[in-house]
């Protein structure tokens, strides 16, 4: 049964484009859009934040050309919050296919694209002079990103690693702002990450040094699942043990939703992952088996089922994919007519069926923010 932890963790977060009401989700508009649906719609599934991508937008559409379009809100339409992840997780996952696609080293990382283009280099300076011309709401620092079952000596090197990039990204950020005169009201928020893979004793490490450098707020760091594809809630609520209640933790790639809901419990209050509108696009909907009280919500995993949109069962299903969700989807059609555009590949499936689960995340946070103490 999962504990109540939440307390005084907070219940709101303040930035630039709006303040959020915690916890929230974050779909991963990567490129700087949410695959099929406009920014405008995005809005109307109840999402207020969306988190992009520093490692692909420096490649496409590049960071010159974010700037000549007006920063990634005029560019992307998005008048609410932006994140932008430093690009570590992407890099890392990349240069594990193999060294041909590039190298950490203590400066940073270059890495070259599978398309076989042209080098990049990311260290922790030019990171956050990217998230920064990009006009972010909120930075993350540049992380050397792990997989939890990485061997100690990998975690080690990652930890210290970690912390000293973390250092210089503070050091780059306090220095482009000052250098352009940011009053304190104004300026965007810089969250670092902690890693350690899972060794309690890294995490310690690495979450002490992370909070002796100081930041507005901090993410957990690597791979949040085992070889299983579980949710390694001891190191994740370990890390909301060691991160004092006042500062906002968030829970990087997490989006399936019953661990969203455990690590609420916890005091995270900020989630991000593309599985969500990922699913949606390969005929994966989301709904709610019954609408969960708190008890319900935080203790058990089934009030959370999926919809096929293949399964030939629906075929002649008049009812929608969820009686009570308000999202276009279930509004106005069935899922036999659902089936009917996956069946065809209509773009109309993609829009509709991310609609539908990005709206099922926001009402799932409404109801946790309902739910805890």
């Amino acid at each position: 049964m999962i504990q109540f932890r939440r307390m005084a963790f907070p219940t709101q977060l303040t930035l630039n484009h709006g303040t959020l009401a915690l916890p929230q989700f974050l779909p991963d508009a990567t490129f700087g859009q949410v695959r099929g649906v406009d920014a405008e719609a995005t809005a109307q599934c109840g999402i207020q934040a969306m988190m992009m991508n520093t490692f692909h937008l420096m490649q496409k559409p590049g960071a010159s050309t974010v700037k000549a379009l007006g920063g990634l809100h005029r560019m992307s339409g998005w008048d609410k919050p932006i994140f932008t992840d430093s690009g570590g997780f992407q890099a890392y996952s990349l240069i594990r296919q193999g060294p041909r696609f590039g190298q950490f080293s203590d400066n940073g990382l270059v890495f070259k694209p599978e398309d076989g283009g042209r080098k990049y280099q990311l260290t922790p300076e030019k990171c956050i002079q990217l998230q920064l011309s990009f006009g972010s709401d909120l930075l993350f620092c540049l992380d050397d990103c792990t997989h939890i079952n990485d061997a100690m000596q990998q975690q080690e090197a990652s930890v210290e690693r970690t912390i000293r990039w973390a250092g210089r990204c503070r050091a780059e950020f306090e220095r482009l702002l000052d250098e352009k005169r940011v009053p304190p009201e104004k300026r965007p928020k810089l969250f670092a990450v902690v890693q350690g893979g899972s060794a309690p004793e890294l995490r310690r490490r690495c979450a002490q040094a992370q909070l002796e450098i100081g930041f507005d707020g901090y993410g957990y760091g690597g791979w949040p699942l085992d070889s299983q594809g579980s949710l390694v809630e001891d190191m994740l609520f370990l890390l909301r043990e060691l991160i004092p209640e006042n500062f906002p933790l968030h829970a990087l790639g997490v989006g399936h939703p019953p661990y969203v809901a455990r690590c609420a419990a916890q005091g995270y209050g900020l989630f991000d992952c593309a599985m969500p509108t990922r699913d949606a696009r390969h005929g994966r909907l989301y709904r709610f088996e019954y609408l969960p009280n708190k008890s319900d919500l935080l203790g058990k995993d089934d009030w959370f089922g999926y919809v096929y949109a293949h399964d030939e069962r629906y075929m002649r299903d008049s009812q929608p994919v969820e009686e009570g969700c308000d999202c276009p989807l279930c509004r106005h059609y069935s899922q036999g007519y659902l089936r009917h555009l996956h069946k065809l590949n209509d773009p109309l499936y993609q829009r509709l069926a991310t609609q539908h689960n990005l709206r099922f995340m926001a009402r799932l946070m409404e109801l946790l923010r309902g739910s805890l103490p």
